[in-house]
């Protein structure tokens, strides 16, 4: 795709200076002339196609804040996008929440502004290492991370979100289940649970470069520094931290507890984006980038609205299966709403 520059002329300053002035602490005047004609040319063929931009928190702050309609984590994303009655929806992270998303949303036009926006994770099992570890333990629940791809999914029995994990394996009400994919994520499931739990091997490329080694450097400086990390992370940055929780969770702590410091143990631009709705909150800013969630910018979100591209697909028969492991896991979270 090549990138044609837009012009920022004054009509475009005149219709975005609102937006600049919400986010100009998070975003430096000296940007804003590059990102205001794609916020603008972005936001007026929203409203002729009639179309939704879904955002998770990792994206960068001139999508998260200027075009998103809704924003949040996975949990959060697919629930929106199951209500949502745009007729396309734009998603903004990786291939596997637009599957997602397009799973609950079957008749509906899902579009990715980058088809190499992928996930280490996802990518770490198939739908044929499922099958083998069904044949390994059988009649054992097959309980899936929803960071993995529709074909995956289809060979699940629920899907599950880091925030949501724990309640659904607990209320399952059997002794042991197959968690899938990530390893520390099952880790901490176990840590949390009297249900057995057999784990894949599976990494995200952020999250497992964290140490605590790190986490007591962070610390050193000042002890009442706040450490929030995500159960992605490594055990031993977990056992070093204050709170464990999802990318939600996390926000939800700093907005209830308001700590003077602190620190997300999670993707880079988690932290630019809580941060614009608590400018009296300092964070500590540990930069892992997810390189994929980067692929995302503000001129290939213009240029799929544009040309309808890139669409997900996904195989009706593998579809069918994978939807209904994830409806269970939505039913299993507006229980708890």
């Amino acid at each position: 795709m090549s990138v044609i520059e837009l012009p920022y002329t004054p009509d475009v300053e005149a219709q975005t200076r609102h937006i600049f002035e919400r986010v100009a602490h998070v975003i430096p005047a000296v940007e804003w002339p590059i990102h205001a004609p794609y916020v603008a040319e972005i936001n007026r063929l929203k409203r002729e196609r009639n179309a939704v931009i879904l955002a998770h928190n990792y994206q960068v702050p001139e999508i998260f804040h200027t075009v998103a309609d809704i924003v949040g984590d996975s949990l959060r994303l697919a629930m929106e996008a199951a209500r949502t009655d745009a007729d396309v929806i734009v998603l903004c992270g990786v291939h596997f929440m637009a599957e997602t998303a397009k799973l609950v949303n079957a008749e509906k036009t899902v579009l990715v502004p980058d088809l190499r926006a992928g996930c280490s994770l996802a990518e770490s099992i198939t739908a044929a290492d499922v099958r083998l570890l069904r044949e390994r333990y059988p009649s054992v629940p097959v309980v899936t991370y929803v960071n993995t791809s529709a074909e995956v999914k289809a060979e699940s029995d629920i899907c599950v979100t880091s925030g949501n994990a724990v309640k659904i394996v607990n209320g399952l009400g059997v002794p042991r289940v197959i968690f899938l994919p990530d390893e520390f994520l099952a880790k901490y499931v176990a840590s949390q649970t009297d249900v057995e739990i057999v784990a894949w091997k599976g990494h995200c490329e952020v999250h497992e470069r964290f140490t605590g080694d790190q986490i007591r450097a962070y610390r050193e400086g000042d002890p009442s520094l706040i450490v929030l990390a995500h159960p992605e992370c490594p055990p031993d940055v977990l056992a070093e931290a204050d709170f464990v929780g999802s990318t939600q969770g996390m926000v939800n702590y700093v907005e209830g507890a308001r700590p003077a410091r602190v620190v997300m143990i999670t993707e880079c631009s988690m932290a630019s984006n809580v941060s614009a709705n608590f400018p009296q909150i300092e964070f500590v800013r540990p930069c892992n980038l997810c390189p994929h969630m980067k692929r995302n910018t503000l001129p290939k979100i213009l240029h799929s609205l544009q040309t309808m591209q890139y669409e997900v697909t996904i195989d009706p028969q593998i579809a069918q299966r994978a939807r209904a492991a994830v409806e269970r896991m939505l039913d299993a979270s507006r229980g708890s709403a």
